[in-house]
């Protein structure tokens, strides 16, 4: 199985980046993507810009990494309560490659934050808007006060809870590869 991983956000330091890579290290026998948007900048999107830009090379290659992946785990920052401006513009540009901007893919979908929301609410606003966009979502979490269960030393999870929390939601994805083989 071919996993794409990444966090939606642009920090060098993004937590939800560490939460990813957990994750998809979760997934038996996947080869595993660990993408970065940061490669994927572009600017910001306005139909003045696509007139002039028509679709820019990295909303293309976004797209195709997203075509030729079996499964995709996202992990989304949350920026006052709703997507990054990073991921949204990549998102902008990339749907109009293709509404179905996740092709149907399934999807685990995570959040992470360091105090008690845990990204809830963006989480919540990609699972809404998911069917609208070809993202067939097959688990999810939020996982609130991240530094309480991250060993950052180890790279990994001390805390059995929030492992079991990731592990759930990716239970899903498992699940998920079966039935469709």
């Amino acid at each position: 199985m071919n996993v794409l991983a990444f966090a939606a956000s642009s920090s060098s330091q993004s937590i939800n980046q560490k939460l990813a890579r957990f994750a998809a290290g979760l997934v038996d026998d996947a080869r595993v993507e660990l993408l970065d948007i940061n490669d994927y900048e572009m600017p910001l999107f306005s139909e003045d810009r696509e007139q002039l830009l028509g679709q820019p090379e990295p909303a293309k290659a976004f797209y195709q990494k997203i075509g030729a992946a079996d499964a995709i785990i996202i992990a989304f920052a949350e920026h006052n309560g709703s997507y990054t401006a990073a991921y949204k513009n990549l998102f902008d540009w990339t749907s109009r490659i293709g509404m179905k901007v996740y092709q149907n893919k399934p999807v685990v979908a995570l959040s992470t934050s360091p105090g008690a929301g845990g990204a809830a609410s963006v989480l919540a606003t990609a699972k809404h808007s998911a069917p609208f966009f070809g993202m067939d979502i097959v688990g999810s979490a939020s996982l609130p006060n991240f530094y309480d269960h991250f060993d950052a030393e180890q790279g990994t999870f001390h805390s059995a809870e929030a492992q079991a929390l990731i592990k759930q939601a990716v239970n899903g994805l498992k699940a998920s590869s079966k039935t469709r083989l």
